[in-house]
């Protein structure tokens, strides 16, 4: 339909920009991780890779093309950790370091005239060398559940704590020792708000530190959480490090090898760090995954355009069903004001090419005695 005028929009004063922040609740059970599609360790939900360097969980077997990737795990150490001079076996050690300095270029970035990778820290100055994180765990969030990133203040992590051996011998359950006792620990970002208060800058955006206990500043810190990366890092020191108990023994076992088998090994957290697979040790922390919850961000920008239409303007419309017989229906008599119904808005460039076509909710009455303004948003 052609248009008899235009009205130009001044971007000044008739054009604003807004942001709207939507979230949503996105819980996830530890039995997703090790147990819903199969035996622990082995699930149709869980995927290793040829490369060995990490794992991916996904929501249903992976195979399916129901299927959607939740996150990924992986670990690392850093060069200047014990373990990379440990007297354990070291299978994998180049990798494992690698992971970690990776991670750390990402989210930190260099430090010193040569140029090393910042080690992590469980606070918010990566600079201080407090707080020091050298063994760490990594859970990378997919896009499909964090969108643009984790709502600050939302993140929880519940981890067993417990020391484990092979299912169905002694303690398997990591949640509950052997007398009852629950061994749970509950992380939160719960010092963070969107405000931005509790929180630090790093190259990989926004963190906040994962506290024990009350969740707040007092508590002990055990990890980091990158909003916008949507990566956690779990320090190692979260389980006991001392010597792994012979078979039979609970204390401080991380990690079985066999789980299944009649046979295995038993590793203390460092050493399933430093002697097991990557692959191992993602089992090791998957069995430990009791719940995780947060709530993710869509950001949606938006541009308003306040199209003025004065009482003047817009009073005709050139639709050949409003004239008929060269009158104009809607007038009885010739001194009978013009009605229109806007039901329509085009926004044009500056050379008259249609860029926008936005369509009302219903037909808007107009006449030389009415002055409006439609407000048009365009979201991307």
């Amino acid at each position: 339909m052609p248009i008899l005028n235009y009205e130009p929009i001044n971007p000044s004063t008739d054009v604003t920009l807004t942001k709207t922040l939507l979230h949503e609740a996105v819980p996830l059970t530890g039995a997703i991780v090790s147990g819903t599609y199969g035996t622990y360790p082995n699930g149709g939900n869980i995927k290793n890779y040829s490369h060995g360097q990490f794992q991916s969980v996904y929501d249903y077997p992976y195979l399916s093309s129901s299927a959607n990737h939740i996150f990924d795990i992986t670990m690392g150490y850093d060069e200047s950790s014990v373990l990379s001079s440990s007297t354990l076996s070291r299978p994998q050690q180049t990798k494992k370091i690698n992971m970690y300095n990776q991670f750390s270029q990402v989210l930190l970035g260099f430090t010193g005239s040569n140029n090393q990778v910042e080690i992590f820290e469980s606070d918010l100055n990566i600079s201080d060398n407090d707080n020091q994180m050298k063994e760490v765990f990594f859970l990378s969030m997919s896009r499909l559940l964090m969108k643009d990133q984790i709502k600050k203040g939302t993140f929880s992590i519940s981890l067993g704590t417990g020391s484990v051996q092979k299912v169905g011998i002694a303690n398997a359950n990591p949640f509950i020792n052997a007398s009852g006792t629950n061994t749970t620990m509950t992380l939160t970002d719960a010092s963070a708000s969107a405000d931005d208060t509790g929180t630090a800058v790093s190259n990989g955006g926004q963190y906040g530190v994962l506290y024990h206990a009350d969740g707040t500043a007092t508590g002990t810190p055990y990890g980091v959480v990158f909003y916008q990366a949507g990566i956690i890092a779990l320090s190692a020191s979260i389980w006991p490090t001392g010597a792994a108990g012979a078979a039979g023994d609970n204390q401080n076992i991380f990690y079985h090898d066999a789980t299944r088998g009649a046979s295995g090994t038993n590793y203390t957290v460092t050493a399933c760090m430093a002697s097991a697979s990557i692959s191992g040790a993602c089992d090791a922390i998957r069995r430990r995954v009791q719940n995780i919850s947060f709530n993710n961000t869509t950001e949606i920008n938006s541009t308003v355009y306040f199209c003025r239409v004065p009482f003047n303007k817009f009073n005709y419309s050139s639709n050949n069903t409003y004239i008929s017989g060269s009158k104009i229906r809607v007038k009885n008599f010739a001194s009978d004001p013009p009605v229109t119904y806007i039901t329509t808005v085009g926004l044009y460039s500056a050379t008259n090419e249609l860029l926008a076509v936005a369509k009302l909710s219903e037909p808007l009455r107009k006449s030389i005695t009415t002055d409006m303004t439609l407000r048009v948003r365009l979201d991307y």
